[in-house]
């Protein structure tokens, strides 16, 4: 248990926009006082606290790379670890991005003992709970702390549900569960009485764990705010966050520990397949192609140790081409069923929900804890609903619309910091699976706890259609939200008003039309890229190829170096089945076999240096997210339409 004040002896570090400042706190050891009119970074992602390389590390090594990544070049290895520093303070939304434990862990290593921000994105601050990183909002605590104060643990604990706040007061997840484990202490009863629910609501009460001595589970309702634990019906993890779970895993529970129920664990070797084709020499003399292998050799060694699905490498000629499929896509091809629950090492797990299950990332700590216990605690979010209505112009899709919904001010500002984003209306149940995964993939890019889509026929048809399962089975999982349920907001989207959208570089949120983009003048690109969990899906490809073939039908030829990547081997199927293929391979196009790749900076599609830039149809564009170069966010059709044109343009432009 912590004590009950703890003091904050070193110093403050304040990450401000002034490259000046920031530097003279680094290397010239000076002591900035708390200025409330000091512009202060926002958005820092977790790629820029530990950038995809950093994350071959997965002990204290991570320390001396804290924030490598960070905008403006100036925070060098080992800078944070040797400069004194007890607490780091950011603005709006820091650790937005991927669910990564390793970049609140790299802090914690580095001698971090509080993080404040204006607002803490929902993972990172689970993660950072899980670890012991403190962490607060209240910038006034800042003028105590430079005072000498000691903070009694209360001001670290306030306006988190019951759980989390014992789980701070542990020092802990690990600690908190053992303590949990051994009667010690007990989570508080969920009391709600019957209530209208949302969607997530009703398949959190259907979870609960009502009896954890029995594993008896279902309690009548709950609400936003309420605090449990939740059965998982699917676990998984990839290479570049297994190793660290593991470890976690052994640590915590001892050499011998056995995973509950293996047959519903997954893993995944489908993010640093095509690594050794861009790792940078200089990375390679640092030892990183080695060290990055070995990630994929521990997790490979734990799954036949623990009797765990591996979803591997794939060969070809005798060659490795890639893997069997990105995670989040297989998991909808082969795994998840409307209803569950799924948990994965990854932010955009809540692509699943896209066929009607409460799917969301974790880190690290949590999965090696629900390894064991099979259940994951969770503070019941708010939901907001998307109704959309109408029908989409030509050449608009859901990324289109995802983008559009990102730029309001809601998402920009973080009030959708641990939403759920429900969707529904016409115009939602009027797409295709496809279509709905691309909506449900990017919840998190605002912030969102996750995205959820009500199942219906469609869903059903598919999941029987492709792995044979019972109709009838399928129809009676299916959850519906309640009339009446309550949401924190609602928006009315009539899908006929919006236009083509692209996210100009640096944030997925910066949402602008492709009509003012191009008013403004030609946005150049030198790479396009087609491809990742979010754009390499079988509609995606239809995208691509009705582009590629109007382009080639008007004497087109590509004007940048242009990539499209699939998302598993069955859609890679599927594009040779239809001709694309032998399209996009004749109009010159390199065909990528399925990885995270471009997307994490570890594969073909990547910029090299600052002054390429690169039009994608990736899920987010954060700074050093892929490749030093800036990127736009588009939709397939623009991604291919750019590729020809040779700037950031449509395909009415062709």
């Amino acid at each position: 248990m912590l004590p009950p004040t703890l003091k904050f002896d070193g110093r403050v570090l304040y990450l401000s926009e002034d490259q000046e400042q920031l530097k003279a706190q680094l290397y010239g050891h000076d002591r900035l006082k708390n200025d409330p009119a000091r512009k202060l970074v926002d958005n820092i992602s977790t790629d820029e606290l530990t950038p995809g390389w950093v994350c071959y590390y997965y002990d204290e090594t991570l320390a001396r790379y804290c924030l490598v990544g960070l905008r403006g070049g100036n925070i060098k290895q080992d800078a944070i670890k040797n400069g004194g520093f007890s607490v780091i303070v950011s603005g709006v939304s820091k650790g937005c991005g991927s669910s990564r434990e390793t970049a609140p862990y790299s802090e914690l290593k580095a001698g971090i003992r509080l993080v404040v921000a204006k607002n803490i994105e929902k993972i990172y601050g689970q993660n950072c709970q899980n670890i012991g990183l403190l962490t607060s909002t209240d910038f006034t605590l800042l003028d105590r702390i430079e005072r000498g104060e000691a903070i009694p643990i209360e001001e670290f604990t306030k306006g988190l549900d019951p759980i989390a706040a014992e789980i701070v007061r542990h020092g802990g997840l690990f600690a908190y569960n053992q303590a949990r484990l051994a009667g010690k202490t007990v989570p508080p009863a969920v009391t709600t009485k019957a209530r209208p629910m949302t969607l997530c609501e009703k398949i959190i009460a259907q979870r609960a764990i009502a009896d954890a001595k029995t594993g008896r589970t279902g309690i009548p309702a709950v609400q936003p705010g309420d605090a449990l634990f939740v059965r998982t019906d699917v676990r998984f993890s990839h290479e570049y966050v297994t190793p660290m779970a593991e470890a976690l895993f052994r640590m915590g529970l001892g050499a011998d520990a056995k995973i509950t129920d293996p047959q519903s664990v997954f893993a995944f070797r489908d993010h640093l397949t095509f690594l050794d084709r861009i790792m940078p020499e200089a990375h390679v003399k640092m030892g990183l192609k080695e060290q990055a292998a070995s990630l994929a050799t521990v997790q490979e060694a734990f799954t036949k140790k623990q009797g765990v699905k591996l979803y591997g490498e794939v060969h070809r000629g005798g060659a490795l081409v890639g893997s069997e499929g990105i995670c989040h896509n297989i998991v909808i091809e082969d795994i998840a069923e409307p209803g569950q629950l799924v948990t994965g090492t990854d932010s955009h797990t809540c692509m699943a929900g896209a066929i009607g299950c409460f799917a969301f990332g974790v880190g690290s700590t949590d999965m090696a804890n629900s390894w064991f216990t099979k259940d994951v605690r969770v503070k019941v979010p708010e939901s907001v609903r998307v109704n959309l209505r109408g029908s989409m112009r030509p050449g608009v899709c859901a990324k289109d619309v995802m983008l559009h919904l990102l730029s309001d001010e809601f998402f920009k500002t973080g009030a959708g910091i641990g939403k759920v984003l429900e969707f529904g209306g016409p115009g939602t149940m009027a797409m295709g699976l496809d279509e709905r995964a691309t909506l449900t993939n990017m919840a998190v890019e605002a912030g969102g706890f996750t995205g959820i889509i009500e199942a219906d026929d469609v869903i059903v048809d598919y999941i029987a259609n492709q792995r044979g399962t019972d109709r009838k089975k399928l129809q009676a999982q299916i959850v519906k939200a309640d009339a009446g349920a309550s949401y924190c907001k609602t928006f009315d989207i009539d899908l006929g008003a919006v236009e083509m959208t692209v996210a100009t570089p640096g944030d997925p949120r910066n949402g602008v039309t492709l009509k003012s983009l191009r008013e403004k003048g030609k946005a150049k690109c030198n790479i396009a890229y087609g491809g990742s969990c979010t754009g390499g899906k079988k509609a995606d490809m239809d995208m691509y190829a009705e582009v590629v073939r109007k382009a080639v039908g008007k004497g087109r030829t590509l004007a940048c170096k242009t990539y499209i990547q699939f998302g598993s081997q069955r859609i890679r199927d599927y594009a040779e089945k239809m001709g694309y293929v032998q399209l996009f391979e004749g109009a010159g196009i390199e065909l990528i076999d399925p990885s995270c790749g471009a997307c994490i900076k570890a594969g073909p599609g990547v910029s090299f240096t600052k002054d390429e830039v690169t039009v994608s149809a990736i899920n987010r564009n954060f700074p050093g997210r892929s490749g030093p170069g800036d990127v736009y966010l588009a939709s397939p059709y623009v991604v291919v339409a750019s590729a020809f044109l040779g700037y950031v343009g449509g395909p009415d432009e062709l």
